[in-house]
């Protein structure tokens, strides 16, 4: 794919500016007041090779399927591997890496729209997906939607990496989430079938704690708890962080793998990890959409600065 192929729109909102590229849905950049609010790379071609998923929508199903293996009604399926022998993110391609088509829809709003086609990446069924994206003062919404032909996993995530203004090592930034349980991990990141209270943990984070050095392997999910108020907050430089989230839980990367480690933090609503083997056991939704029962995520990210 050459680069000649990207195209970006911008959304504006008095100082606030929001890029988005029709390449894997791509939240490029962020800014108010010109600085930067998200991890952004230097040019629009760097996002084609970019091996760490900066501003996509992953999908079909983000997070880690162990071995890429599921069992749909009945029938086996073998989706592609592209973190050691699992699938992540959609696969090698998947929609990250994919041209969306992009409308605008007034100067501050615009859809990217995708059709997926049966067997991309293994997964069974033609998926038709839509993402709606507006900014609103300093509040930027996304819409996610997927129609499948046939029942098929979905499971989206929205990729921005948070650095709040900052350059350096994310230390010192305060976090706190709606979350008083996780699911334990093997060192491949596949759950090990059980949940576990954060009391007593460094996962702790539903009164705001600092990060610091003790947490630059953090690569973890945790699970929601019901609240009106917003998933999630952080603190860093000035600027405050607002998330609000209809997914059962949220996948916390301190981002130890980017070329200047820890400089940034992912906070990746989504379902579970290995969501297509494990959901059902631990009593989770299923994450399969279906005509009758098409997919919807809704993500509201408000960041404006700290009075």
């Amino acid at each position: 794919m050459s680069s000649p192929a990207l195209r970006r729109m911008v959304l504006q909102d008095g100082n606030v500016a929001v890029t988005l590229l029709n390449y894997g849905a791509i939240t490029r950049s962020w800014t108010i007041g010109g600085v930067p609010m998200v991890r952004q790379l230097s040019q629009d071609a760097d996002y084609l090779t970019d091996p760490h998923f900066t501003g996509i929508i992953a999908g079909r199903v983000a997070n880690r399927t162990a071995n890429g293996r599921f069992t749909l009604n009945g029938r086996p399926h073998q989706l592609s591997l592209n973190d050691g022998p699992h699938h992540l993110h959609g696969g090698p391609r998947g929609l990250g890496k994919s041209l969306w088509q992009m409308e605008p829809d007034g100067p501050q709003a615009l859809r990217l729209s995708y059709h997926s086609p049966d067997g991309e990446e293994g997964y069974p069924g033609a998926v038709d997906f839509t993402v709606d994206i507006r900014l609103a003062g300093h509040t930027l919404s996304y819409d996610m939607q997927a129609m499948p032909e046939r029942p098929t996993p979905i499971n989206l995530a929205q990729h921005s990496y948070y650095t709040l203004g900052g350059t350096g090592p994310i230390w010192g930034a305060r976090l706190q989430l709606a979350a008083a349980r996780y699911t334990p991990a093997s060192a491949d990141g596949i759950p090990r079938g059980e949940i576990a209270t954060v009391s007593g943990t460094a996962l702790d984070f539903q009164a705001p704690r600092a990060l610091g050095p003790a947490d630059a392997a953090l690569d973890t999910n945790l699970l929601f708890t019901p609240t009106h108020g917003p998933m999630a907050r952080l603190w860093a430089n000035g600027y405050r962080l607002r998330m609000w989230s209809d997914q059962a839980g949220v996948q916390l990367y301190a981002g130890a793998h980017l070329p200047r480690p820890n400089t940034a933090l992912c906070i990746e609503p989504q379902a579970p990890p290995n969501a297509l083997n494990a959901l059902n056991a631990q009593g989770f939704a299923s994450i399969i959409a279906t005509p009758e029962q098409p997919y919807r995520q809704q993500l509201q990210v408000e960041i404006r600065r700290d009075s």
